[in-house]
């Protein structure tokens, strides 16, 4: 008789198959994630410490990039910014972790582009997009980069490799869209880009 309090007091201990008792560890949460790198400084800063010697790893290279090459960024008119960083990046490009290497392949693609150094920039985005083709910003800067080609070619009379580029900077631009169809930049016709471009 003495049998069923015993199992009861387990029954109540263990949880009785209901939901789990508060010393379970599905009651514990989850380490939080760590924090984010925050520097505490601008990011031109941190560009130049870099430079300097302070260590960063390529991940941190490959965000700090994107944050200063974000469209409409003041540092596409800052030639000593854009020579920066492009030290920088061919110095992490060492990195054998192929997303990072893709990010940084692309980001010295979009500075290169700026500069209009045109080819290097086409192989730095076409390297990036061989390594991840999923990346939206990659099939963006081809397109334009095609599109700037296009344009070339029509003014040189050459309207068959004009048609060409204009065709490969559309599927481009298409992929682009169909990879993040919710981002407004990419959802502008090539003239528009173009335009842009042209009246930087």
């Amino acid at each position: 008789m003495t049998v069923w309090p015993a199992l009861a007091l387990m029954a109540l201990m263990l949880g009785c198959g209901g939901a789990p008792s508060v010393g379970t560890l599905e009651n514990i949460p989850p380490p939080a994630a760590p924090p984010p790198v925050t520097y505490g400084l601008p990011d031109q800063s941190v560009l130049k410490e870099a430079l300097q010697g302070k260590a960063l790893s390529p991940g941190e290279v490959a965000d700090l990039s994107d944050r200063l090459l974000a469209e409409g960024s003041s540092t596409f008119q800052s030639e000593e910014t854009m020579a920066r960083l492009d030290m920088l990046l061919n110095k992490s490009l060492k990195t054998e972790n192929p997303h990072y290497q893709a990010k940084l392949m692309r980001n010295l693609g979009i500075i290169h582009y700026h500069q209009k150094k045109y080819n290097l920039a086409r192989q730095e985005l076409q390297r990036s997009n061989e390594i991840n083709p999923r990346d939206a910003r990659t099939h963006f800067y081809l397109a334009r980069l095609y599109a700037q080609r296009g344009e070339y070619y029509q003014r040189q009379g050459k309207q068959k490799k004009s048609r060409g580029q204009l065709k490969l900077a559309a599927m481009e631009l298409g992929l682009a869209r169909k990879l993040e169809p919710s981002n407004s930049l990419y959802r502008q016709d090539l003239k528009q880009i173009l335009r842009q471009d042209q009246g930087k």
